[in-house]
């Protein structure tokens, strides 16, 4: 067995399983995708940590692979079945999305940098995951054109209510990530039933918040 294998089996076994993360379709999936491939070369030894990953490039916006335990939890809440389409925001260099798309049918998956979108491209092409389109595109847009779908998923944070995306839920979809609007930070699933929306708060957690979906400063006097 490889260093890397290794080390996701230590990574499922270490941080996944005692989260009580029991779905075996999420714990294979997680198995079975080489993280180390979504993390610039010189930060591979750091891609099993339980740490939220920075795989920024440049000068842009920092831009994060978010802690596989909360990964793990937020896509067990979402409960994503072999038909859904998802779509996957802010989806960085792509390793959440290749995770999505070993569980659901069809996964979209959105990221506003745009170099990092085509790295994404470029590294699920190499994984022959043909289910998966990535756009570059803002947080706060998703997809529209896609829409509806049956899960949305958030790969970091958010401070403000993403309306966008709530109208992009098909009825009775999901929409999973961590809500960064109050204090302490809370991984939540939000749930859309005839034009209604329901809120369930499922643990606390904290991750990097989403670029376009930070709170906008209050204006001083």
């Amino acid at each position: 067995m490889s260093g890397f294998s290794t080390a996701r089996r230590k990574m499922v076994d270490g941080q996944v399983r005692p989260s009580d993360v029991t779905d075996i379709n999420i714990i294979n999936a997680m198995l079975e995708v080489p993280r180390e491939a979504f993390v610039p070369q010189a930060q591979r030894a750091l891609a099993y940590l339980d740490l939220d990953l920075d795989v920024s490039e440049g000068a842009g916006a920092k831009r994060f692979l978010i802690k596989p335990a909360v990964s793990a939890k937020l896509l067990q809440a979402a409960e994503i079945n072999s038909t859904d389409h998802v779509l996957v925001v802010g989806c960085a260099t792509g390793y959440l999305a290749a995770v999505v798309a070993r569980l659901a049918g069809q996964v979209t998956a959105t990221e506003s940098e745009p170099s990092l979108a085509a790295k994404a491209t470029d590294v699920l092409g190499r994984l022959g995951l043909g289910n998966v389109t990535v756009k570059a595109a803002a947080a706060a847009d998703g997809d529209p054109a896609n829409a509806p779908y049956d899960v949305i998923v958030l790969n970091g944070a958010t401070e403000v209510t993403p309306d966008r995306l709530y109208q992009q839920l098909r009825d009775g979809g999901r929409l999973v990530g961590v809500y960064a609007t109050t204090q302490p930070q809370r991984a939540t699933v939000v749930t859309h039933s005839h034009d209604d929306f329901g809120y369930r708060a499922l643990f606390d957690a904290t991750a990097p918040v989403l670029p376009g979906l930070e709170r906008l400063p209050a204006f001083v006097f």
